[in-house]
């Protein structure tokens, strides 16, 4: 009711935009009287409404109101929908009422004809005695009267009807029936007959059209009656008045049919249940196709009939789905045979498709009784992807090979590999390749959770099967044991630990591969399919508004290996700063202790960005070989990392509360060698082409606080440090020697590093920053 008011108001404020309703005193009831006249002409009522209206405004008015029909049509079609099993049923309790009703009537007149029968009986009975009397005069002469034609015929009718209905000659018998029918009215409206002889012609009619009824009722429930020889018993039935009694047989007839045909079919546990269920399909749905085809012929499209027969094939197609679920379905769902279940799931949808042309539309009657089984299928098939996945993660030494032969799988899942965009391009560890193996197999069967609309439950399934691999992952890093805690739900706990960088980078290679590229295109299989009628433009216009929810899930799979990541740095980070006893290599005493002279001193980065830098050239040179293609999530690791010691370093209280408030405070020295690490970090960042954003501007946060700990001082904190070029070259001093490679020509930074012209003013702005 809500959507058709605010239809009416929307229709209400167009036309008063328009200029078609001018009257606004009268109240809406009084503006549709003009409708309800016997009197009203469509026609003249738009042209007197629509006269100021140019022909834009007539197609803008036209097109809204076709939407409006549209929105109508549909609602009405939802509220039918939702209320038919209530419709049919109500219409089925009427007329089985009005039937009861009608044989209570001719019961009671059949009852007031016996007592006005009887009682005219009794009134012929005292002429009788009377009527000797006063022709006892008669001249004994008289010749007997012969007997009329009508006589001899009612004589000879209940005979004559006796014999069709004994030779089974129904034809002859129901013109006999009409006969009798016309001859009966006929005297009782002429008055030709007595009453008790028209009550014994009317008894012989009404027996012999129930023994009729009878035997043609018989004969539709003979085994052998089928085809013809059944619709002419049933049309033969209805003819006799008995209509919904016929109706009723010839659905039932139909049943017992395909219910001896299913005797020879005998399922078993080894048999296989697609073709079970193809057999099954094809009695079922081919009986109640041809029940529908005679009842159309034989009753046509009255309501009470085409309802009991809705009523009846969703009744079948109930007791089909059962024993499809019982025979096929159960035992592949609880093996989380997803392919099996589907193959069943459509074997029957194809089938009961069919029905549609003759106007029964049963295939939503199967999928929400098959979605529990498919669903069930579904999940159990997600599970045994987490547990093999598992189990070979349990033994993964973590090496990164191309996929190992498609002969140890089947022909459709290596067809599927061989298809995944080049999937045999990539490399993976053992356990991923069998996760995304199976992930490729499982999306070949995603026709019927298209249907049933469970292809989001797929998706959300597959993240979270997904989301534990990752888990799996990060539980293989070292270290990372003392998070198990947060893990409990992810199944299986052993798993064979990461030992060396290759190894972990390779972690963070099966994760983004399967989250970046193999996964989301696997995933495709669930998005509808376009029109056949678009055409390539629209479908390519139309290509990145089409899924959205593909494009959220991706999101939350790359936001799944963001945890892996992070782990990742962390972890990195952590064996960079601190010691195997829980030391700092990181603090405040190696630059506060720092004495000497300036001019004497062999400056260079400090050893823990040292080690950075070499780390990061290390793990630059793996990721080269395991990211191909993939360059930029190589970069973003390397950022990633860098990042998390800086922040560390600025985050880090203890150190900035010994800078800034410690006992001894932070020298000319010690902010020169700061000011050199720093600067060290951006010109192998920005040489790595990894130096972000964020990571500048950390860089000039710690560098302005330690300028301002030392200017705390009373000294100022420009006279004392060298000019950039100097912290420059011995930054490029240090790369050459540490990675072995000779240095930029000049000395100077790789000017097409598309992050060269931040690292190029990032000194100059500190010390702007600082002066501020």
């Amino acid at each position: 009711m809500a959507s058709v008011k605010s239809s009416r108001s929307r229709a209400h404020a167009v036309t008063q935009s328009k200029g078609i309703n001018k009257d606004t005193g009268p109240k809406l009831e009084e503006n549709l009287n003009v409708f309800k006249s016997d009197n009203f002409d469509a026609d003249a009522f738009v042209q007197s409404k629509c006269h100021s209206l140019n022909e834009k405004e007539i197609r803008q008015l036209c097109s809204y109101l076709l939407e409006l029909k549209r929105a109508s049509a549909e609602e009405m079609r939802r509220s039918v929908y939702a209320n038919y099993t209530a419709f049919i049923r109500t219409s089925k309790e009427i007329s089985d009422l009005e039937g009861e009703l009608s044989s209570m009537k001719n019961l009671l007149s059949t009852q007031a004809t016996l007592i006005h029968g009887l009682a005219e009986g009794v009134h012929i009975d005292s002429l009788s005695d009377v009527v000797p009397e006063s022709t006892s005069d008669s001249s004994p002469t008289d010749d007997i009267r012969e007997p009329s034609d009508l006589e001899k015929w009612l004589t000879e009718f209940p005979d004559h009807l006796d014999v069709l209905l004994a030779e089974r000659r129904v034809d002859e018998a129901l013109l006999s029936l009409d006969e009798g029918e016309r001859v009966a009215s006929e005297a009782k409206e002429k008055k030709t007959l007595g009453h008790a002889v028209l009550l014994s012609l009317q008894t012989a009619i009404a027996e012999r059209r129930q023994k009729l009824a009878d035997q043609l009722a018989e004969i539709t429930c003979q085994p052998s009656t089928r085809g013809a020889e059944l619709r002419a018993a049933i049309s033969a039935l209805k003819k006799l008045g008995d209509g919904p009694r016929a109706h009723s047989l010839l659905l039932n007839a139909h049943y017992q049919k395909y219910q001896f045909n299913m005797k020879n079919l005998r399922p078993s546990s080894t048999s296989y249940g697609g073709a079970y269920t193809a057999t099954l399909s094809q009695l079922v749905f081919s009986g109640i196709a041809q029940a529908a085809t005679d009842s159309l012929a034989i009753f046509g499209e009255e309501p009470a009939y085409t309802s009991e027969l809705v009523m009846w094939s969703t009744k079948q197609t109930e007791a089909f789905a059962l024993l499809v679920k019982r025979h096929a379905l159960t035992s592949s769902a609880a093996a989380g045979g997803l392919r099996a279940a589907a193959e069943c799931v459509q074997i029957a949808l194809g089938h009961c498709s069919l029905l549609e042309a003759r106007g029964l539309a049963l295939c939503p009657v199967l999928l929400k009784l098959f979605r529990p089984s498919v669903e069930q299928a579904l999940d159990a098939n997600l599970k045994r992807i987490e547990e093999s996945t598992a189990a070979l993660a349990a033994a993964d030494d973590w090496e990164l090979t191309y996929p190992p032969s498609v002969t140890r799988t089947s022909s459709r899942s290596a067809g599927a590999v061989l298809g995944s965009t080049g999937a045999y391009q990539h490399k993976l560890s053992s356990s991923a390749h069998r996760f995304n193996l199976m992930v490729q197999d499982f999306f070949e069967d995603v026709g019927p959770l298209l249907s049933m609309q469970l292809g989001g439950k797929a998706l959300e399934g597959l993240f979270q099967v997904f989301n534990t691999y990752v888990n799996t992952l990060v539980r293989a890093l070292p270290g990372s044991m003392e998070e198990e805690a947060s893990f409990e739900d992810s199944g299986n706990k052993i798993v064979r630990m990461a030992e060396t960088e290759a190894q972990q980078i390779a972690l963070l290679a099966n994760a983004s591969l399967l989250a970046d590229e193999l996964l989301p295109r696997a995933a495709m299989k669930l998005a509808p399919l376009a029109n056949q009628k678009d055409d390539l433009q629209r479908r390519a216009s139309d290509r990145q508004s089409r899924h959205p929810e593909q494009r959220e899930w991706k999101k939350r799979l790359v936001n799944s290996v963001d945890r892996l990541k992070d782990s990742f740095c962390q972890q990195h980070a952590l064996d960079l700063i601190f010691t195997e006893e829980g030391d700092s290599h990181l603090t405040a005493e190696m630059y506060i202790n720092m004495e000497g002279n300036a001019d004497e001193m062999e400056w260079s980065p400090s050893l823990i960005f040292q080690e950075l830098y070499v780390k990061l050239n290390r793990m630059a040179a793996i990721a080269a070989d395991m990211f191909v293609g993939r360059e930029r999530f190589a970069m973003l690791l390397l950022m990633r990392l860098t990042e998390t010691v800086i922040l560390w370093l600025s985050q880090d209280q203890s150190f900035w509360d010994d800078i800034e408030e410690g006992p001894r405070p932070l020298g000319h020295l010690g902010l020169q060698q700061f000011y050199l690490d720093m600067k060290f970090v951006t010109c192998f960042a920005s040489q790595g082409r990894y130096l972000s954003r964020n990571l500048l501007r950390v860089v000039n946060d710690i560098i302005s606080k330690a300028m301002s700990a030392f200017a705390a001082t009373g000294m100022d904190p420009y006279s004392v440090l060298p000019e950039d070029e100097w912290f420059t070259e011995i930054a490029q001093d240090a790369m050459e020697k540490l990675s072995g490679k000779p240095k930029v020509a000049n000395g100077e930074r790789d000017l097409n590093s598309p992050t060269a012209s931040v690292s190029a003013q990032s000194m100059s702005s500190v010390r702007s920053h600082g002066s501020s």
